[in-house]
């Protein structure tokens, strides 16, 4: 490691100083965030791996073709897989603006999201999409209830975990109520309808949600 820095302004000088050829970089800074220093250093040529504590902002990071997104608690596995890739691209793609290039990493960040990290209390749990079952909206928080019976509760809206988890397996049925399609395992007719998931709970399909919901049963084969 050549240099660090703590925020946007001393993080811009020090790429433009030692022109490094590869920057750790996180989102969230005390005078902007990581995107904020990338539009101030985008003439300087450098691989780029994001590490920070929230993947909510995944697709917006390959899209200035990230070599990788690591979230935090840093994995050091992970850590040094990332490197390996930077090391491995650099050899193989001599032009970082290729536009074929950008595509396979935005596609690879769709393919590669397969965990969320919560932030509970003072501290970080990263979870396994598949273990969701589904999502409660209470006010502005939100209730992750999971496979392993944990009930998680996050201080943020459901319609921000609506925008997040991937919409091929994640549908909200309700106001109050975001399902994991692969965890529904019987459609009650009665009252309107309601989903049962693998927990036994039996959540309400409103009438708007209806018709969507009855497409993705059809597209995941349950009916």
């Amino acid at each position: 490691m050549v240099g660090s820095a703590t925020n946007v302004i001393e993080g811009v000088e020090l790429i433009k100083s030692l022109k490094p050829d590869l920057v750790f970089l996180d989102i969230t800074m005390p005078d902007g965030s990581g995107f904020d220093l990338l539009e101030q250093v985008s003439d300087h040529k450098f691989e780029l791996i994001f590490a920070t504590a929230s993947n909510s902002h995944a697709v917006r990071a390959f899209k200035y073709s990230a070599c990788d997104y690591l979230l935090k608690p840093i994995d050091i596995e992970e850590l040094r897989n990332a490197v390996l890739r930077v090391v491995k691209r650099k050899s193989e793609t001599p032009d970082m603006g290729n536009l074929n290039f950008l595509i396979q990493q935005l596609k690879k960040a769709d393919d590669n999201f397969q965990k969320i990290t919560l932030p509970t209390g003072n501290a970080y749990e990263i979870i396994n999409l598949k273990d969701i079952i589904r999502c409660e909206a209470d006010g502005s928080y939100t209730y992750f209830y999971l496979t392993d019976k944990r009930k998680l509760m996050v201080s943020a809206s459901l319609k921000h975990y609506e925008e997040l988890l991937p919409e091929q397996d994640f549908i909200r049925v309700h106001h109050h109520n975001l399902i994991n399609m692969n965890h529904v395992i019987r459609f009650l007719k009665e009252d309107g309808g309601y989903a049962v998931m693998t927990d036994g709970s039996k959540i309400e399909i409103s009438r708007r949600k209806k018709d969507q919901f009855m497409e993705r049963l059809k597209s995941f084969k349950l009916i």
